[in-house]
């Protein structure tokens, strides 16, 4: 992806470079605008006005009301930051899961939101899950709350060899902020990671998310993004696999409402034969909301016996709300099955006639075929943990 230069000064990007603590290419490129491929459905206009300051630290007591405002799952492992600052007295962390000191992970050339989370990102967790062990759950919650304020978490997991890991990251806020999280995760040989994203920031937020994602052989990276919240979101996925009998499945769900924009974007890149990849999106999109889906498959000439598979499915309930998809396949590979699809639609009158004729309202009866749409989505998840909790984000 490149960056293209702004003509205009940037007051954002002058406050980024003022706190940058690398200095990175940051300094020499400029915010994205719709000239540039990637961004081309997907305005920073709101972001480009505004001088972004650090944020202060939350009071313990609003951290506490926060946190108690939410359904998290029950786990062993849950780690806490509010506003970039990890919160010691509400994370607690399973034996089975070890912090690591670090390690180096190839950076994302050319990748805006990487590049700006490369140049301010602090803080951020760092852990191992060892060979052959079930780690159970860890949730990761991340609240921010604020006006004018970014946040840069900066997340590095490994699961070693045949070890296993649920991850609920959640992001929830109140304000006008801007959050840039980012995880760099390396899934070794017959490991296996389910990664499910609760994105609920707060209406007047910009929550701009990037995962990279290596997959070693017989490996899997299972992930499930709820993106619903922010004034606008971006949850962009850059996932290599890397040795055979490699998997990675890039699933979600968008609920856009008000003026609200959320951007769903992959680039799924099959690198080692036998590999498979499944991608599934379902947008619901009313009022003014506008919905983004972007994902490409990529496969080089070595990658052969690559199964690949992608489809975004949109529910319009308005005229004014708009969809923009674009899947992509590049491949290079002569012996390979991959396939991409878009719908987009409104609500069945025949399904809502049925639901009217017996008793239901209509506001009633158009609530309960929304929820069937975006449930049916939940049917790619195997886990019952994972689809529960799934379940009520959705609902609440």
């Amino acid at each position: 992806m490149s960056v293209e230069a702004l003509e205009k000064p940037s007051p954002a990007l002058d406050a980024f470079r003022t706190r940058a603590t690398k200095k990175t290419d940051l300094f020499k490129t400029t915010l994205p605008t719709r000239k540039v491929e990637a961004w081309h459905y997907t305005s920073l206009r709101s972001v480009d006005d505004i001088k972004w300051h650090e944020a202060e630290a939350i009071p313990a007591e609003q951290v506490s009301a926060l946190l108690e405002s939410l359904s998290l799952p029950q786990t062993k492992s849950r780690i806490v930051f509010a506003n970039g600052r990890r919160q010691e007295q509400y994370s607690h962390q399973s034996d089975q899961i070890k912090s690591n000191a670090g390690f180096s992970f190839p950076v994302l050339k050319q990748n805006f939101t990487a590049l700006l989370n490369e140049s301010l990102g602090t803080e951020g967790v760092t852990l191992t899950v060892p060979a052959g062990v079930d780690a159970g759950t860890l949730a990761l919650v991340s609240l921010t709350q604020g006006a004018h304020i970014s946040t840069h978490l900066h997340h590095k997991i490994v699961l070693e060899e045949g070890a296993s890991l649920k991850l609920f990251d959640i992001h929830v806020g109140e304000g006008s902020y801007l959050t840039n999280p980012r995880f760099d995760i390396v899934v070794k040989e017959n490991a296996h990671l389910h990664h499910v994203k609760i994105q609920k920031e707060s209406p007047e937020s910009t929550h701009l998310g990037i995962v990279s994602v290596q997959v070693e052989e017989r490996g899997n990276y299972d992930s499930f993004t709820l993106n619903k919240g922010g004034h606008l979101a971006r949850h962009e996925v850059v996932a290599v696999l890397n040795g055979r009998h490699a998997s990675v499945h890039v699933n979600g769900i968008q609920v856009v409402d008000g003026t609200r924009l959320n951007d769903l974007t992959s680039m799924i890149h099959h690198a080692a034969p036998d590999c498979n990849s499944r991608q599934t999106v379902k947008t619901v999109l009313s009022e003014s909301g506008q919905g983004v889906f972007q994902g490409k498959i990529l496969v080089d000439q070595v990658a052969q016996k690559t199964d690949g598979y992608q489809m975004n499915q949109a529910l319009l309930l308005s005229e004014k709300a708009q969809i923009n998809s674009k899947p992509e396949l590049e491949i290079y590979a002569d012996d390979v099955k991959c396939s991409h699809g878009a719908t987009v639609g409104a609500l069945d009158d025949e399904q809502l006639f049925y639901l009217r004729s017996r008793g239901i309202p209509e506001a009633q009866a158009r609530e309960i075929l929304v929820q069937a749409f975006l449930i049916d989505a939940l049917d790619l998840v195997a886990d019952e943990e994972i689809r529960e909790v799934l379940l009520r984000s959705i609902s609440l």
